[in-house]
């Protein structure tokens, strides 16, 4: 593992064919301690930027609130070989907040999902011991209002063909059950998502069909939210 800054890291994963564990979708719970209210909020994520959106809109939805803690574990790249790992305590202690909301998604071997918990203080003073347990209770409730489910790595790609080519490419992919979204424009672009261990195969046949004037190119990063 290599520490990029006390808040980040990027871990090395397996196999880019290996399965992971991911919430099934977004979700928020929440209790009250001492008089602090803490709602957490969960949801999944196929991307870094994917993540981020989702705390801005956390911190957005809550302005007044005390704290909003954000933290996240999500796929470096699209080959799944690289997990970017970011918590922030928002204002809390140092240690108190963002890195037990960590050691619960790392402790359930969660990837792709981001969680923001959000404190309204309530004018007790919970000790370092006292938030550590409120902030892990948070996203250990979010969680399991979200429920986890397994998931494979997907990787986005674009192919751009002339019109003659169109209809080839969509019967490959349809037949690949492939997803896929078309752009008719001058020419045709179709924006897939792969599962990594298919990407070869998918490729062979679509370059076959077409007589090689179909490629899988890289595509801009996924922005969506799930990783399905």
């Amino acid at each position: 593992m290599a520490r990029v800054t006390p808040s980040f890291c990027a871990c090395e994963m397996g196999s880019n064919e290996d399965s992971f564990l991911t919430v099934e979708t977004d979700a928020s719970a929440q209790f009250t301690v001492q008089g602090s209210a803490f709602i957490g909020t969960v949801e999944p994520v196929a991307s870094v930027v994917a993540a981020e959106r989702f705390c801005d809109r956390i911190r957005a939805q809550y302005p007044d609130a005390t704290h909003n803690v954000p933290a996240y574990r999500v796929h470096a790249d699209d080959t799944g070989q690289f997990l970017r790992e970011y918590q922030n305590d928002d204002g809390e202690p140092s240690g108190s907040a963002g890195k037990p909301i960590m050691n619960v998604l790392d402790g359930q071997s969660l990837e792709n999902v981001a969680v923001v918990v959000t404190r309204y203080y309530g004018g007790t003073n919970l000790g370092v011991g006292g938030l550590v347990r409120a902030y892990s209770q948070a996203t250990t409730m979010a969680i399991e209002a979200a429920g986890v489910t397994e998931r494979v790595p997907h990787a986005q790609r674009s192919i751009t063909v002339d019109y003659d080519d169109s209809g080839v490419v969509r019967t490959v992919l349809e037949s690949e059950s492939v997803e896929f979204d078309a752009d008719y424009d001058e020419r045709v672009t179709f924006v897939v998502r792969v599962p990594t261990d298919e990407l070869a195969s998918v490729a062979d046949r679509l370059q076959s069909a077409t007589s090689g004037r179909a490629t899988l190119e890289g595509a801009p990063s996924d922005d969506g939210r799930t990783d399905r």
